[in-house]
């Protein structure tokens, strides 16, 4: 009962952590600099959690010349992940944040299972599978188009032209999903090359901060904006944003050893879906409160559904 508790606990911190990073970019303005805090963060916590466990921070150098190099750019996808979900936030709230990109997910985790990519053990299609699919798509169309449909019945123009922007939105969050599974693939295999999931965790944050820190300087050409939480006296929670993604890691990683991968990520994910119900249902962290609807909840419990088949079966 502890484990499953700690499972959708974190799940649920993980869902919070978007909102605290889409709090923190009100401060210093840009996503690009929200998401490098965020990360620089995530590796100091990383790092800590390292060095308390009396385990080497350092990796054999002979381990970059041997290895492929996409091993090593998880971290990327991560950082584009993460700055994607502060853009999405605003925009979509944080059920359709959350949801949109477990889409993703879910999709790119099918095709990397059933075609082996990124050296992963594969897992061809089953009947089980393909309806779980079905079930995600179908909980999709009911947590977010349906409750959109009703609302706008006799859209004007220019609601029109914002329910598009909402659907492009909605695609670029499933792109975030897709960049997400990459990044877990990736870091599974890290993982097994460095026999430490902390060390391939600390490695992806480190390569995502590095890569951070150069798109803030070519797009935002200025980091003076780090200081403006302290300025405006923001509340400490906007600063750990970082911690909660090291910790999403790290115990992930002690639940797929005590319950194995498919449960883990079934009651991590529904964790993730009932921390977005409750940001968005009453507005925490300073975030939008919105009316959760009846036919969004039965939406994501058939999405939750859908996940079970896939990763259980």
């Amino acid at each position: 009962m502890f484990v499953i508790l700690l499972a959708i606990s974190i799940g649920a911190v993980f869902a919070m952590q978007t909102a605290i990073n889409a709090q923190l970019r009100n401060f210093v303005i840009s996503p690009f600099l929200a998401s490098m805090i965020s990360f620089a963060v995530g590796v100091i916590f990383l790092a800590i959690t390292i060095l308390v466990s009396s385990l080497p921070l350092g990796i054999p150098l002979d381990l970059f010349l041997s290895q492929p190099i996409f091993i090593w750019l998880g971290g990327i996808c991560g950082a584009v992940a993460v700055t994607t979900n502060i853009l999405l936030f605003p925009k979509l709230g944080s059920v359709q944040t959350a949801i949109m990109p477990i889409l993703g997910m879910t999709l790119m985790s099918m095709l990397i299972d059933n075609y082996g990519w990124i050296n992963s053990v594969q897992y061809s299609f089953g009947l089980n599978r393909v309806f779980g699919v079905l079930l995600v798509i179908i909980g999709v169309f009911l947590a977010v188009a349906i409750p959109s449909m009703k609302t706008n019945q006799y859209p004007s123009e220019a609601t029109k032209k914002n329910m598009l922007n909402q659907w492009i939105w909605r695609l670029v969050g499933i792109m975030s999903g897709i960049l997400l599974a990459t990044q877990i693939a990736i870091n599974g295999q890290l993982g097994k090359v460095l026999n430490s999931s902390s060390h391939a965790a600390f490695v992806s944050f480190f390569v995502g901060t590095i890569t951070l820190i150069i798109v803030v300087g070519v797009m935002d050409r200025s980091y003076t904006n780090i200081k403006e939480p302290i300025k405006q006296s923001a509340p400490w929670w906007v600063w750990i944003g970082g911690i909660l993604g090291g910790a999403y890691v790290l115990i992930n990683v002690f639940l797929v050893d005590q319950i194995g991968n498919g449960q883990t990520v079934v009651l991590v994910l529904f964790g993730q879906i009932t921390g977005s119900l409750m940001v968005e249902k009453f507005g925490l962290f300073n975030s939008f409160k919105n009316q959760i609807k009846p036919i969004q909840i039965f939406g994501l419990i058939v999405m939750i559904v859908g996940v079970f088949l896939i990763r259980v079966f």
